[in-house]
């Protein structure tokens, strides 16, 4: 992900002839759709066919680790990328689903050996969740898809 002195822009990492499934929720949908709009533009930009990019919905993040599974089972899957949003309410709720989304998209990662990259939003605010999905330098699904573009290619090269 992006951070001080890393620059993982479309422009720095190289594309591959990966095949790449992104697993988003419907709940949240307004934000959702701001980090698919950035995922699958920076993968445009890197150069990513859209033929190689498989979009699959879920109704909410606590489903999202059991799609990014069967999604690593594809043959013609390199890695998925989890997009989502979890805003804290006033109940324990935000806890449970946020943590378990976390815990199972990085037990599938390592069980599959696949990159599984995270771009599911835990934030405080609505604004906040706006803000890291808009269209600007700024949006997680977009920096998610560089994660992922630039593991296969990491990975490839370990691997040979």
């Amino acid at each position: 992900m992006s951070g001080k002195g890393i620059d993982n822009s479309p422009a720095q990492v190289p594309a591959n002839d990966g095949g790449y499934v992104i697993v988003l929720t419907r709940w949240n949908d307004d934000i959702v759709s701001g980090l698919l709009k950035g995922a699958l533009r920076a993968l445009a930009d890197t150069g990513i066919p859209s033929e190689n990019v498989r979009v699959e919905r879920v109704p909410g993040a606590f489903e999202i680790p059991l799609a990014c599974q069967a999604a690593t089972e594809r043959v013609d899957c390199d890695a998925v990328i989890a997009l989502g949003a979890v805003i804290r309410g006033g109940t324990p709720h935000f806890e449970y689903v946020a943590g378990e989304c976390t815990r199972g998209i990085g037990e599938v990662a390592l069980r599959s050996g696949k990159p599984v990259a995270f771009g599911v939003l835990t934030v405080d605010t609505l604004a906040q969740a706006q803000e890291r999905s808009a269209d600007n330098d700024e949006n997680k699904g977009a920096e998610a898809a560089m994660s992922a573009v630039e593991m296969v290619n990491l990975l490839r090269d370990l691997r040979d």
